[in-house]
């Protein structure tokens, strides 16, 4: 069973949730030849209850995860940050996840955020799989926490970010930290974009459905750490494009049209085909007219056209910009 410990189910936490961004996520999860995946939702986004109520509604219960209609297992779960800077992840069932989250509520918002040994015994009264997340990136202070604290933890996240920028790096400080501290390291991706999905993966022999299972798997080492030859490729395509669909937001724009175009890139498309095609978001200054307006988006969709890019999607925003996206098609497969 190829695993991914660390996702999430939004573009950004700030954002509002989106029932076709999700089932998106999800789709592309599948495609990417993943079997399972753990939903590490940041604590504090806009309407996490939302995320996993929709979740709830569109899946069926296995065990302790929740199984979709594609057949991807979702281990529900949560990303929490800690006072002392850094991030914890937390795998129980979704009743478990929600009822914690409800219990952080008061502690959501940086100055608040509970230490981590505060959160730890709250964690230690439920039964949640525990573990630190990228644990030696940039602003984070978790190798620094008293030994006898991080002992309570169950795992460590090898993060897919961190591999994909020095992966040498990664492998060696966690790893060691890992060795130290007795505690088995696991991979995730750590990804709010589907180009992510399987730059690193966890690969089981066998299917674990319950808490339980995966625990015993994990403490076990019944497990191999697999990275992608793409993954950097794939964490910095997924970067640059993610930093593009929160703009669009930013200005007004429909990001999840812009993405999707109708749905059908995602039906004629496979993972890897769009992976070879680039992107080129144009946005269009004040035009209050909307003769104006297409005249202008006319122009830019014909001189687009003559460097070799074809229109995807048009959208105007509130402050009477157009946001356009064009496609080169740089592969051979079902947009030629």
């Amino acid at each position: 069973m190829k695993l991914d410990f660390h996702t999430h189910g939004k573009l950004a936490k700030r954002l509002p949730f989106s029932t076709q961004y999700t089932d998106w996520l999800f789709g592309e999860a599948k495609a990417a030849g993943l079997d399972a995946l753990c939903l590490t939702e940041h604590f504090n986004t806009l309407q996490f209850d939302e995320l996993y109520g929709y979740l709830l509604h569109q899946s069926k219960r296995e065990g302790d995860a929740l199984l979709l209609e594609n057949g991807l297992r979702i281990f529900p779960g949560m990303e929490t940050d800690i006072a002392e800077g850094g991030h914890i992840l937390s795998l129980g069932t979704v009743e478990t996840i929600l009822e914690l989250n409800q219990r952080l509520a008061a502690h959501k918002q940086p100055g608040h955020f509970l230490p981590f040994e505060k959160l730890l015994d709250l964690f230690r009264k439920y039964d949640v799989l525990v573990g630190a997340a990228h644990p030696y990136r940039a602003g984070g202070h978790i190798p620094e926490l008293p030994r006898e604290q991080l002992e309570r933890l169950d795992f460590l996240d090898l993060n897919g970010k961190d591999v994909a920028e020095d992966r040498e790096r990664a492998e060696r400080l966690t790893r060691s930290l890992g060795e130290r501290l007795h505690k088995p390291v696991v991979s995730g991706s750590d990804t709010h974009q589907a180009v992510q999905y399987g730059c690193i993966w966890t690969e089981f022999a066998e299917k674990p459905a319950t808490l339980d299972e995966l625990r015993r798997q994990i403490s076990a080492g019944a497990y191999q750490i697999m990275v992608s030859e793409q993954a950097a490729f794939q964490v910095k395509t997924a970067g640059i494009l993610k930093r593009a669909l929160k703009e669009i937001h930013a200005l007004g724009g429909d990001y999840v049209g812009v993405l999707l175009g109708g749905g059908k890139e995602q039906d004629s498309c496979s993972f890897s085909d769009r992976l070879a095609v680039a992107y080129q978001t144009v946005v269009i200054d004040y035009s209050p007219k909307a003769g104006e307006m297409a005249d202008r988006i006319q122009l830019t969709a014909n001189e687009m056209s003559r460097k070799g890019f074809e229109l995807v999607s048009a959208t105007t925003t509130g402050s009477a910009k157009g946001i356009l996206v064009f496609r080169e098609k740089v592969c051979n497969g079902p947009f030629s």
